[in-house]
């Protein structure tokens, strides 16, 4: 079905980038058919480019031949590239495990279909504005839509290369869901769409990229590059690739942008529209501005004032509070550091009190540790810091009745060692945890607990990756749970939930796992689960599945003398 259209201006540009010696990424900008993407390969070596390459012919193909709409007509042309990238992969050896991620969107007139899986990006620009349209398949960029974290927390994350889905690594169906996001969004005459791949996103924040194509607006190959040397000139650490397509009258809109009223606030002007609990936090900041900024809350802010400071000059105690400038603060204890650092983990836990963080430099520590309330234990750089336990014997952390601690950061590895991380009766934060090698469970997790662990890397332990017991109801979050129960003559699932236990389950990826994806005690949640998980393409059964014969379980034992990091 051929579409009568203006070839509109576009370009598109793509480079190594600084540290890396080939180009994986494709782009394609095909004006006359209106089919604009970007691929980017994942497999290292060459076998990445190939699945990029890949899947662009395919794209080509398929997109050039308009026999069905164009939702149906995109998912077919990415589940026919990914049947290809994988057959491919299955007949030489060479190639396993190569696969790609892309973002392709398709003119018609005034409306653009778009087709996303995985991590690399479609904007939409107006006049002063910048609105990403697709969502990141990744722990972290479904944390930054979430509204969680920042862009600019999401930019430095250490994870921020980690995705759940991709094109090729396994085998789909057109409707599988789970794979292919289909949208349908406008593309005004006064609009610009800018497709990426993460080697300009990780580097370049949105409203940068934002005014580099305003200020090349009359020449979109102009933009595209210049947005190419900012990601170098910001390190260049993977390839880069850009594909932008102007309205016919976006260039113009810019040029008249001196039409807007003097007077114009920022509250007048057009905005991007907030989503979700970003739109809530402003709808509700906005009223608490109001009612902050009203005349009798600014004479309540003077007495207040005046009585804290008066407070603070007589005697800081009698407050209880620490501002800025006056001494106090957050308390922060590290350890292995030198310089006054402390030897151990827990001789820096037995001196903190409940709003103390402590901060543990790269090494290992043949310690057990007991988590305590109120106190941040956090690993400088991400899975640095070791645990790794002398001796079998009971987890190598343990929280039992905490609230509101936090563990972030650390690898958990132990020969012999029988859980990594036991949690009972607690609500904490657990967030890029590593744990392998524990030969009962990686992560267990029991009683009345309440705990969250997010975006952490289960893999590779004998026993079950993650077990929930009790009437636990935990929060796993965006995690990898891989490889983990291939135990000889007893398989483990990766996640294995026992009694009344009822974790929520959202944007996991379970994969590999000896005993399957999920095992059940009780029926009723296998939707819930499947359809908000990944399961690498695992057959139903195997993805969520009837309840195992349960593993012997491990009482927490106490810590015993503190450890020194090698």
């Amino acid at each position: 079905m051929a579409v009568a259209r203006t070839r509109l201006p576009a370009a598109a540009a793509s480079d190594p980038g600084r540290a890396r010696e080939i180009n994986e990424d494709r782009v394609l900008c095909d004006t006359e058919r209106g089919i604009f993407a970007v691929v980017d390969g994942v497999g290292g070596e060459s076998a990445g480019e190939i699945a990029a390459q890949t899947a662009l012919d395919v794209l080509r193909a398929r997109l050039s031949r308009r026999t069905t709409d164009l939702g149906r007509l995109v998912r077919e042309a990415v589940a026919l590239a990914n049947k290809q990238i994988y057959e491919r992969a299955e007949g030489d050896p060479s190639l396993a495990g190569m696969s790609c991620v892309l973002t392709v969107a398709v003119l018609d007139g005034t409306q653009a279909t778009v087709g996303h899986v995985g991590d690399s990006r479609l904007y939409r620009l107006r006049r002063g504005e910048i609105e990403k349209i697709t969502r990141d398949h990744s722990p972290v960029g479904a944390r930054e839509d979430a509204g969680e974290i920042s862009e600019a927390e999401a930019m430095r994350h250490p994870r921020r290369n980690e995705i759940f889905r991709d094109v090729g690594s396994e085998p789909h169906e057109p409707e599988d869901e789970g794979f292919v996001d289909i949208l349908q969004i406008a593309f005004e005459p006064e609009s610009a769409l800018l497709l990426c791949s993460d080697g300009l996103s990780d580097l370049v924040a949105s409203q940068d990229i934002r005014t580099i194509v305003e200020a090349n607006a009359a020449d979109p190959g102009a933009a595209a590059q210049a947005l190419i040397d900012r990601a170098n000139a910001a390190g260049g650490k993977d390839n880069i690739s850009v594909v932008l397509v102007q309205g016919e009258r976006y260039a113009a809109s810019l040029r008249n942008r001196t039409a807007e009223p003097a007077t114009a606030t920022a509250e007048t002007r057009r905005t991007v529209p907030l989503r979700g609990a970003a739109a809530a936090r402003s709808a509700s900041g906005s009223r608490l501005g109001r009612i902050l900024g009203s005349r009798p809350m600014v004479f309540l802010y003077g007495a207040v004032l005046t009585l804290l400071v008066t407070g603070l000059l007589l005697d800081r105690r009698l407050v209880g509070i620490d501002i800025p400038g006056l001494g106090g603060g957050e308390e922060v204890l590290r350890v292995g550091v030198g310089d006054g650092g402390l030897a151990t983990i827990g001789e820096a836990l037995a001196k903190a009190r409940p709003g103390t963080t402590i901060e543990v430099a790269p090494g290992e520590y043949a310690e057990r540790i007991q988590l305590r309330s109120g106190i941040a234990l956090v690993s400088l750089v991400p899975r640095g810091a070791v645990l790794r336990p002398a001796g079998a014997g009971g987890p190598a952390v343990t929280a039992q009745g905490v609230r509101g601690a936090r563990l972030q950061g650390f690898r958990v590895a132990g020969e012999g060692l029988a859980v990594g991380v036991r949690l009972a009766d607690s609500d904490v934060e657990i967030e890029g945890l590593e744990v392998s090698g524990a030969t009962v469970a990686g992560v267990e997790i029991a009683g009345a607990d309440r705990s969250t662990l997010r975006v952490s890397f289960v893999h590779d332990n004998p026993g079950s990756g993650v077990i929930a017991a009790g009437e636990a109801a935990p929060v796993l979050l965006h995690n990898l749970i891989l490889r983990n129960g291939a135990r000889p003559g007893a398989p483990r699932p990766g996640v294995e939930v026992r009694d009344a236990a009822r974790p929520a389950l959202v944007e996991n990826r379970i994969e590999g796992n000896g005993g399957g994806g999920i095992a059940l005690a009780a029926p009723g949640r296998e939707e819930e689960y499947l359809r908000w998980n990944s399961f690498g393409g695992a057959a139903r059964g195997q993805a969520v599945r009837g309840p195992l014969a349960p593993p012997p379980t491990v009482a927490p034992v106490p810590a015993p003398a503190p450890g020194r990091p090698r």
